[in-house]
């Protein structure tokens, strides 16, 4: 037991000073677990108190780079996305006849009418058609050529053969 009150002893007063003159009275703290500090810290805005907001020079401070991050995230992420989207959108808004498009369920067809500008029809096999909604489409394989919805020309009159002139004998 004479241990542990040493130990106790110990760390309540602090360490004399080697010299044998009497130290200057100085207050000790006592310390109280429930009562707050009332020392005040030097920062680095000028001997400013700890408990005050900071100055504006140092919120724009804090604030510059996560602005800077904000716009490095939108150059290097938003905008191609943006420009990705939008061709892809445009791709799916121009789909004719003709066009191999693939479905969201995987199906791999051509596009041999377009219903209304929601519906298409799709032929994914000899005389199998489905209709599908635009918006099932998943990406455009091959932009086919167009077909045309006018009959072929009548073939062209027989011209009129060159008169025959007869030989002279």
């Amino acid at each position: 037991m004479k241990l542990i009150t040493d130990a106790m002893a110990q760390t309540e007063q602090p360490a004399a000073p080697a010299q044998t003159a009497p130290a200057p009275a100085a207050p000790t703290p006592s310390p109280a677990p429930s009562a707050p500090a009332t020392q005040t810290s030097v920062g680095a805005a000028g001997g400013a108190d700890a408990n005050q907001p900071p100055s504006i020079p140092d919120m724009m401070a804090q604030l510059v780079p996560i602005f800077v991050v904000m716009g490095i995230v939108y150059i290097l992420v938003i905008r191609p996305r943006a420009r990705r989207e939008k061709t892809e959108q445009e791709s799916l808004r121009n789909v004719r006849r003709g066009d191999v498009i693939v479905t969201t369920g995987g199906l791999v067809g051509k596009v041999t009418k377009a219903i209304d500008d929601n519906e298409i029809e799709l032929e994914i096999a000899a005389n199998t058609r489905i209709r599908l909604i635009r918006t099932a489409i998943a990406s455009v394989r091959a932009k086919g050529e167009p077909v045309k919805d006018t009959p072929a020309p009548a073939p062209a009159k027989a011209a009129k053969p060159a008169p025959e002139t007869k030989a002279k004998p």
